[in-house]
């Protein structure tokens, strides 16, 4: 029975893990939706429990003691009877336990329709195992072999305009058909295949197809070359997903006939709560999600036309536990180095990602183990940003007219990435690292490090990564799911001001004013490789004056002045006046004390940490 937004009182709302289980409470007070109550559980989809629920019931228990309701039934179920004020009105769920949703891509042009098929699937949530185009150089029994090995949960198969070329996007299909690829959970069932490409090919891919997987039909992602339309192939990932994917899991089946809601992957939910917080301000986002395995990086940014574009971008070999050991291989043991503020021998270092990889469920115990794994939490941010911005671009192959022949060539195809940091209104980070980091300022410098915003850059973390389960709820539920983002789940660290452009050590490169709501006045000079730090309470603004030196930019363009308002935070303001890009001392004493000056101003860390001399 679909209840009214209007008469939900009480939210129960969990994420499956894939080693924790988490439940909130919400509940309407006084017209208004908050977060009361959390709880955490193991994830038990594998064995020896092999019962998704299990997990659920043991972390809504939790609540259920904490808030003093009725949320378990006696049958051991989660279900809203409405005897009383003590129960939930909805539950909702999100999941990435067993994986998650794991999906290959196959294309035509490797960076056209195959990318903009992987943009549908990775939207979606999924992690996204291969993308296999028919111009990517492998032949095609490596290829075949690739789509049998991996075992994907479902595979998306796009290629050509419509009215396009038929033979190649056939001869893709039938690279699958060869493969008779078989899903990783449920041996009882065909693997989903979805169509998403040139209509005229549809009957040829049935007659390839049809015998040998689960196919379904979907509008084209690329209709036409300056034409990107991701959605209904997104909604037939969720659905099917749903369908096939959540039914085979152990314990899902169950779970979904408590849920008043479809389940969704949880990194799918992550990026429908940026969208729908980018859309109700008409803001430009940037969000990371940094876990032990994986970095997840989404962003909402404007197109050359002004429409809002998502992206999402899984990097599967960054995390800072499992995956550590692939970010210190990636980025080299220098780029690491270079955020340690004290000397330290290269082998202690690799002692403690060894000893990250073999104990990788551990926190840090010591100081110096906690600025360890904050550097290399700078660096998996910075690859991952990489990455992302290399896939957020403009649709490739309509910037310029050119020849059949051009199109084909991808060295011919310069594409813009739509990240655009001058232009960015927010950054928001989540995971342990940033989330948990024992005072907010650290997490600041974190994302400022790795991100390097320009301009004016609000920031922020998600309280107890949240947004999974906001997300989700928003189907339902829209207005409470933005309350208690913006009351519960949003800790607002403050704002960066970052003057783009690079001069000599102690130039000024900015003068600034701020009239706090006080009425104290704070005005002075920014210098190149500086850092300055002012107090700025949460919901508080200052009136702001900004003049950047020559060849500097904060907003308005090179040399202008900027007056607006700054929004405050945990942190407060902080002025960056390392030029963008950073540019680190290559000195190892000059950067040690460069270091320590930036981590004291904006007080990272205790004073007796770089006495290195105790």
């Amino acid at each position: 029975m679909t209840i009214e937004p209007d008469k939900i009182d009480v939210i129960l709302a969990t994420d499956c893990g894939s080693t924790t289980t988490k439940a909130i409470l919400i509940e309407k007070r006084e017209d208004e939706y908050r977060l009361m109550f959390r709880g955490e559980a193991p994830t038990t989809v594998e064995a020896p429990f092999e019962d998704v629920t299990m997990g659920v019931l043991n972390s809504v228990n939790e609540v259920e003691e904490l808030s003093d309701r009725n949320l378990i039934n006696s049958h051991g179920q989660i279900e809203r009877p409405h005897i009383n004020d003590k129960w939930s009105d909805i539950y909702v769920s999100t999941s990435s336990a067993g994986g998650g949703l794991q999906m290959m891509v196959v294309g035509l042009i490797k960076t056209m329709t195959a990318e903009s098929a992987e943009r549908a699937a990775l939207g979606a949530g999924s992690i996204v195992m291969d993308v296999i185009a028919a111009n990517d150089k492998r032949p095609s029994y490596v290829q075949i072999e690739r789509i049998r090995s991996l075992r994907p949960d479902m595979i998306l198969l796009a290629g050509g305009v419509d009215g396009g070329n038929v033979q190649q996007v056939v001869q893709m299909a039938e690279l699958i058909a060869a493969a008779d690829p078989k899903p990783r959970l449920g041996a009882a069932y065909k693997l989903p295949v979805i169509y998403a490409g040139n209509i005229d090919a549809r009957d040829a891919i049935k007659k390839v197809l049809e015998d040998k997987v689960d196919l379904v039909i979907v509008e084209n992602i690329r209709p036409s070359l300056d034409i990107e339309n991701l959605e209904p192939a997104r909604e037939k990932i969720h659905n099917l997903f749903m369908e096939h994917v959540m039914a085979q899991a152990p314990g899902y089946k169950k779970l979904m006939s408590w849920t008043d809601a479809s389940i969704r992957p949880t990194p799918g939910a992550v990026g429908d709560m940026m969208k729908l917080v980018a859309d109700e301000k008409d803001i430009q986002i940037l969000g990371v999600d940094i876990g032990g395995a994986t970095t997840d990086i989404f962003s909402v940014f404007r197109d050359s036309k002004g429409i809002p574009r998502f992206n999402r971008t899984v990097s599967a070999n960054l995390g800072l536990s499992y995956s550590i050991s692939n970010v210190f291989t990636e980025t080299g043991i220098e780029n690491v180095m270079r955020w340690i503020p004290f000397d330290m021998e290269d082998r202690d270092l690799r002692d403690q990602v060894k000893n990250k990889m073999i104990r990788p469920t551990t926190i840090p115990q010591t100081m110096d183990t906690l600025i360890f794994e904050q550097a290399v939490a700078r660096e998996a941010l910075r690859l991952a940003f990489l990455h992302h911005k290399t896939f957020a671009t403009e649709l490739k192959g309509i910037q310029k007219k050119r020849t059949v022949s051009e199109t084909f060539d991808q060295s011919a195809d310069i594409a813009h990435t739509l990240v655009d940091l001058m232009s960015l209104d927010i950054i928001i980070g989540s995971g342990g690292v940033l989330s948990h980091a024992p005072r907010r300022n650290q997490a600041a410098l974190m994302l400022m490090d790795a991100f390097q915003p320009e301009g004016i850059t609000q920031l922020a973390v998600d309280s107890i990564f949240m947004m999974p389960h906001l997300g989700v709820l928003a189907q339902v539920h829209k207005k409470a799911a933005l309350q208690v983002f913006h009351r519960d789940c949003l800790i607002k660290l403050g704002t960066c001001i970052a003057p783009k452009g690079i001069c000599k050590k102690d130039k000024k490169i900015l003068e600034f004013e701020f009239k706090f709501p006080d009425g104290k006045v704070e005005s002075g000079e920014l210098k190149y490789s500086h850092l300055l730090h002012f107090t700025l309470k949460v919901d508080e603004t200052a009136k702001a004056t900004l003049k950047p030196a020559r060849g500097f930019d904060v907003g308005a363009g090179p040399n202008k002045e900027v007056k607006t308002d700054i929004t405050g935070g945990v942190v407060g303001i902080i002025l960056d006046g390392r030029g963008r890009p950073i540019v680190l001392p290559t000195e190892k004493d000059v950067r040690i004390q460069k270091l320590r000056e930036w981590f004291l101003v904006l007080d990272l860390y205790p004073e007796w940490v770089f006495d290195r001399s105790r």
